[in-house]
């Protein structure tokens, strides 16, 4: 530490004077007569109102003053600097111009600034926050070719609501907005605020809209005020029609027919008008429960349109039920474009007729997909895919999905007999729209609960140690609640694992540890499995969050029901094979800070445990849990690190196995910032380890006990992003900084650092390459 400290000193001496420099040189660029903006204050004269409101008064009027002054970084204006160094361009491209323009920062000058538009910005706000009468003064403050701008505001006391008045009449439309009193957002006592007077007329708007007022718009409502009537600086509200509304907002509209053109396009209208067969014969022959689906060609079950559309006939309109439709014709997977119009009916008052213009997607669709990869575990490989899409395979918006694929990875720089590896297999999903069960479920959802069905089959060949046959089915449902909550429920998910062959290097390697002839035995897995998501990513927020729980439980009816426990020797199988009985939960959170629209933070929390009993003593190789890798702890090879402390080194030269667990705690930080368009950068540190639940004698240390803080694995290192909206290439570089496996008070790998050394680069600097974020 004695030696680090200076070290940091140093450092921080440099920043100050580099911060001292950056700000001096930056002035020394401007013209006779010009002034740096260094920015605006906003000064509040009046004793009578409380911190509270001064605070938040003075922070929301600063933050509306324009411009804004030239960013800083620890009291640098970096961005300015590389402006005023760079030399101005000849054309629109180059180094000069992508270091002053897109680097750089134009800098704002004082002159730039429009003090009485900032000062009536002032007033106005304040008086729209119930602070009436409000005066504001300014004045310039300067010093060394830089100045600043000082705003005194002197408003009144503030006026605070003392009576909120609804109007009433005869019509209709008023004695719907009279229903609506009761919510108001306008409370007496509370002050006056031209924002929540705004939000009041938006929320009788939208509550109208559901009450079938189509036509109807915030702006048909007048909240008049009146501080003449009340003495103590009160204002009593009058909220009322508009005296010049159009008749047509105050009609109330009803569904007369519910029209439905599957196989849209340009050539269905003629004049402004919908070409449709409207006599009695046509309609009855595409008529179904109330709905006139046009589809000569019977491309479409009329029952989908039944499922997805809310209006019937003789429905009043509201806004709710017309987005729940379009979300769900969406949700179908099978058009391309959804189109809704609501047309007045010719022959009826306050009527509508509602058309849904749907045009298909590609119903069919061939997609080959050949990639190459590479992960931390020193593999090269590549991949072949052939997927066949069909999106409406029963004629009832079913997705029916076919796919082959083969895959090879051998290892690069290992030793003769390299454990190289080849995947083949094929897979089939049958996702239909729908709950199939025998009961019937009923969603308001915006999203079209589905019914998915999936099998599988991959022959593994780890070249020279085994082959594997691996089978997997599963039968289950997705449905969402809204945008944010997701549940998959899959009432069966089946895996059957069988070796083909397992050589004789591998049988010699594996003798002596259980673990390894684990990962070669016959395994059935079945039971169902329920997970649930909960993200609020997709929203503009400075902080969001994402969570998602999953639980895996096998064989527990049926070990329940055959009364099996492998610990009082009542093993239990089917057809010859044992069955995996355990419970597994993981838990995987995640938290997202925004600084900037071009720096975030981003952190992530795993934890997991897999608990074997009845017909099991351990649990399934493929069921268990893994460390290390691209999207896991990155300083340590892929699936190489724990469980525990266990030293991979002492592993029997030229052997390979991945290191699994049956407890996993991760946790991940990362900084990501934007360098320049597609280019982003990151800095990250990763921590966690895997453990047994029970000792393992191939493995000491492995199990989970009381020391396990003791046990944790450090990664750091800093990646780059190559964003290019539709594939996101990353790089990252890590080094690990606690290792568990060192011995007990030598873990921290800080004194074991050496960049010079290519022995130490070789074993300590793992670079991952992936597609896509890592959470």
């Amino acid at each position: 530490m004695s030696k680090i400290f200076p070290t940091y000193c140093k450092y921080l001496l440099a920043s100050g004077l580099a911060s001292a420099v950056v700000s001096c040189s930056n002035t020394r660029f401007l013209k006779e007569g010009q002034m740096l903006y260094t920015g605006a204050e906003v000064k509040i004269d009046n004793d009578t109102i409380s911190k509270k409101e001064k605070k938040d008064l003075q922070s929301a009027l600063e933050a509306n003053l324009t411009p804004k002054p030239n960013s800083t970084f620890l009291g640098m204006r970096p961005k300015l600097y590389f402006y005023n160094i760079a030399k101005e361009p000849k054309k629109d491209k180059g180094f000069n111009y992508w270091l002053k323009y897109k680097v750089g920062e134009k800098p704002v000058l004082l002159g730039d600034v429009d003090r009485e538009f900032n000062k009536d910005i002032i007033e106005n706000y304040s008086e729209n926050k119930g602070y009436f009468n409000a005066r504001a003064t300014y004045d310039t403050v300067s010093k060394n070719k830089k100045a600043k701008v000082v705003y005194t505001l002197r408003p009144g006391s503030r006026y605070l609501i003392d009576g909120v008045k609804f109007q009433k009449d005869s019509t209709l439309i008023n004695k719907e907005i009279q229903n609506l009193t009761a919510r108001t957002l306008l409370k007496n006592g509370r002050p006056f605020d031209l924002d929540v007077i705004k939000a009041e007329r938006e929320r009788i708007d939208s509550r109208l809209k559901e009450r079938g007022f189509y036509y109807f718009h915030p702006d048909n409502i007048i909240v008049q005020a009146d501080s003449t009537v009340s003495k103590n600086h009160k204002v009593e509200l009058n909220v009322k029609l508009k005296d010049d509304t159009p008749d047509l907002s105050t009609q109330q509209f009803s569904i007369d027919k519910v029209v439905v053109f599957p196989n849209y396009n340009i050539q269905d209208v003629k004049d402004g008008k919908y070409n449709i067969p409207m006599d009695k014969d046509s309609l009855s022959k595409y008529a179904f429960d109330d709905i006139y689906v046009i589809d000569p060609q019977h491309k479409f079950k009329p029952k989908i349109f039944d499922r997805a559309l809310y209006f019937k006939k003789g429905d009043l309109y509201n806004r709710s039920n017309h987005n729940l439709t379009l979300n769900r014709l969406i949700s179908l997977g099978v058009f391309k474009f959804v189109k809704n119009e609501f047309i007045t009916s010719d022959s009826l008052n306050h009527k509508f007729d509602a058309y849904y213009l749907l045009t298909p997607r590609q119903i069919q669709s061939l997609r080959l997909e050949a990639l190459g990869r590479t992960n931390s575990a020193n593999y090269a490989g590549s991949e072949l895919n052939l997927n066949w899409t069909h999106r409406n395979f029963f004629r009832g918006a079913e997705q029916f999905k076919a796919a082959i694929f083969g895959a090879f990875d051998f290892q690069m720089g290992g030793p003769e007999n390299a454990n190289n590896m080849f995947r083949a297999g094929a897979n089939v999903q049958l996702s239909i729209p729908r709950i199939v069960a025998p009961f019937r479920f009923n969603s308001s959802s915006a999203f079209v609960p589905r019914t998915n069905i999936n099998l599988g089959y991959e022959f593994q060949n780890r070249t020279q140690y085994y082959t594997l046959n691996n089978f997997t089915g599963s039968f289950g449902y997705v449905w969402k609640e809204n945008v944010r909550k997701e549940h998959e429920l899959k009432v069966l998910d089946i895996t059957l694992v069988s070796p083909a062959k397992v050589t004789a290097l591998y049988d010699s390697i594996s003798k002596n540890n259980a673990a390894m002839q684990r990962i070669v035995a016959k395994q059935l897995i079945f039971g169902p499995t329920y997970s649930y998501t909960y993200t609020n990513t997709m929203q503009p927020k400075t902080n969001t969050f994402y969570y998602k729980g999953t639980l895996d439980l096998a064989g527990n009816i049926t070990g329940l029901l055959t009364g099996a426990n492998v610990k009082q020797g009542k093993e239990k199988d089917i057809f010859g094979i044992a069955f995996s009985q355990y419970a597994k939960i993981e838990n995987d959170v995640r938290f997202y800070h925004k600084f900037t629209e071009k720096s975030s933070l981003a952190t992530r929390f795993i934890g997991g445990i897999a608990y074997p009993y009845g017909n099991s003593e351990f649990i399934p190789f493929s069921k268990q849990f893994f460390s290390g890798g691209s999207n896991s702890i990155r300083a340590f090879r892929a699936r190489t690190l724990g469980p525990g402390s266990f030293d991979p080194r002492t592993i029997e030269e030229g052997a390979y196995f991945d290191q699994s667990g049956d407890v996993k705690l991760e946790l991940n930080a990362e900084y990501r910032a934007n360098l320049y368009k597609f280019l982003n950068a990151a800095v990250f540190v990763d921590a966690g380890n895997i453990w047994l639940l029970h000792d393992d004698p191939q493995r000491p240390g492995a199990k989970f006990s009381k020391d396990f803080l003791n046990e944790i694995a450090v990664g750091a290192g800093v990646g780059l992003r190559l964003d290019f909206s539709i594939l996101i290439l990353r790089l990252d570089l890590a080094m690990p900084l606690r290792v568990p496996y060192y011995e007990k008070g030598s873990r921290w790998a800080f004194d074991k650092i050496n960049f010079g050394d290519p022995s130490w680069r070789k074993d300590n600097l793992v670079l991952n390459i992936a597609i896509g974020y890592p959470f």
